[in-house]
């Protein structure tokens, strides 16, 4: 097999993992056939889209949720809630198998500070966005969101990478709502920091997922969601 070099500040290129895909796929069960083939798809497409971090932004998000995602339907609780608790169990699972600290290394390494504003915006944090929509129980989002940067303070004390990501990815899911159901103007500049922030982590840490699932094709991949039916 050819060597993949990595390191946060050159993270994988998406030709290289495409390679890799084409040198392993034989050897890969179907769900991850489907989940790697469709999340290169659109990573590899996102790479075409010059400065438009929005546009980017989406494509790279379907990537992602081609990787991750499994059949949701009967999970109890809110949506954001359903999607952070799915969010968990995919990154516990790669960390698990992150034995060189890769995602550990580009998180706090290459982009600590971007990090650190995502998880401090407000208007990225669903609770905050309840309360202004008029949902009961959300009056208190300023505490919530206090208590969740305690709660972030002790996972990174603990080198608990899969529950920062979760935190992190629960942001990025609300920008992802944002931007999907058309809760924002495109290439506007009240939400230009978190779009432009969210798509450079995506960018990075999407290909580092993807080579982690090709590297570990034993593990048992859920079906993902629409498989291929004849």
């Amino acid at each position: 097999m050819m060597a993949h070099n990595y390191s946060p500040e050159h993270p994988l290129n998406p030709e290289t993992l495409k390679s890799k895909q084409r040198e392993l796929r034989a050897g890969f069960p179907v769900p991850l056939t489907l989940r790697v083939h469709r999340a290169l798809s659109w990573l590899l497409r996102s790479e075409a889209t010059g400065e438009d971090d929005d546009v980017r932004f989406i494509l790279l998000w379907i990537g992602f949720n081609a990787a991750y995602a499994g059949d949701v339907s009967l999970a109890l609780g809110s949506e954001s809630q359903r999607e952070r608790d799915v969010f968990m169990r995919f990154f516990t699972t790669l960390v698990g198998f992150d034995n060189k600290h890769r995602i550990y290394d580009m998180v706090w390494q290459r982009f600590p500070q971007e990090i650190r504003v995502l998880l401090d915006n407000r208007y990225v944090f669903a609770p905050f966005w309840h309360h202004h929509n008029g949902m009961a129980g959300f009056a208190d989002w300023q505490d919530k969101l206090e208590r969740e940067r305690v709660a972030i303070g002790a996972a990174l004390r603990r080198q608990d990478t899969a529950t920062i990501l979760s935190i992190l990815f629960g942001r990025l899911y609300v920008l992802r709502n944002q931007l999907v159901h058309g809760g924002a103007t495109w290439n506007s500049k009240a939400n230009r920091d978190q779009v432009r922030d969210g798509t450079a982590l995506l960018s990075c840490l999407l290909p580092l997922f993807i080579d982690l699932m090709m590297n570990n094709p034993e593990h048992e991949w859920p079906m993902p969601n629409y498989p291929v039916v004849d």
